[in-house]
């Protein structure tokens, strides 16, 4: 499997700070920074919104709570997850 671009990660990035509506510059994100408590802050709100934008940005589906819970710890988790599923081993 290919490791994540960084284009994919500015890309996700913006997708967050544009669908959750944040007042940060994407770039300010770090890639392995929590989205949730300590990190970012996010709420179970912001879950569905990003969701949603995930599916709508990059056309990769977040099914479950279980795989919500993996993917969505941080922009690197996230890029490793679209990158497995557009690149099937």
């Amino acid at each position: 499997m290919s490791s994540p671009s960084a284009d994919l990660k500015e890309e996700i990035k913006r997708a967050i700070v544009r669908s959750l509506r944040l007042p940060i510059a994407p770039e300010s994100i770090e890639n392995s920074v929590s989205l949730f408590g300590e990190g970012l802050g996010l709420d179970s709100i912001d879950v569905l919104e990003l969701v949603l934008e995930i599916e709508r940005t990059f056309g990769v589906a977040i099914t479950d709570e279980e795989t919500g819970n993996k993917v969505l710890r941080s922009v690197d988790s996230i890029a490793d997850h679209i990158t497995a599923i557009r690149n099937p081993a």
